[in-house]
């Protein structure tokens, strides 16, 4: 048997770039009214290997190997962004996503203050 750890540790690393995205975890990009809304997340990654080899008393020869990878991602909240105005609406760790989901009558409500805003302006 032999030990290729560079190649087993290549394979760990392609499967958490394909799966540690925010797409997989809380979704893609998306649009409420006039507000572009981008889910943002923190991924934490860690790995460990190890192998070895060694000679019993009858000489007989033994090989060994084990690797791991474990990946933690959290929602941290949603950059909003409208014409030239950016935003950062924060999950909070309380409720994660759900407090961000909280905070979409917010927007709603910033929205159409500025519509109102707007006609009232036109109006004048």
């Amino acid at each position: 048997m032999e030990l290729h750890f560079e190649e087993f540790l290549g394979k760990i690393t392609d499967f958490i770039k394909t799966e540690a995205k925010t797409e997989t975890v809380v979704g893609e990009q998306f649009q409420l009214g006039e507000f572009k809304c981008v889910p943002v997340i923190k991924v934490g990654m860690g790995f460990g290997s190890g192998g070895g080899e060694g000679m019993e008393a009858k000489a007989k020869k033994g090989q060994g190997m084990g690797a791991g990878a474990g990946v933690g991602i959290e929602p941290l909240g949603f950059l909003v962004t409208k014409g030239d105005e950016i935003s950062f609406l924060e999950a909070g760790k309380a409720h994660g996503l759900a407090a961000a989901f909280e905070k979409v009558p917010d927007l709603i409500d910033k929205y159409v203050e500025t519509i109102k805003k707007k006609e009232e302006e036109e109006l004048v």
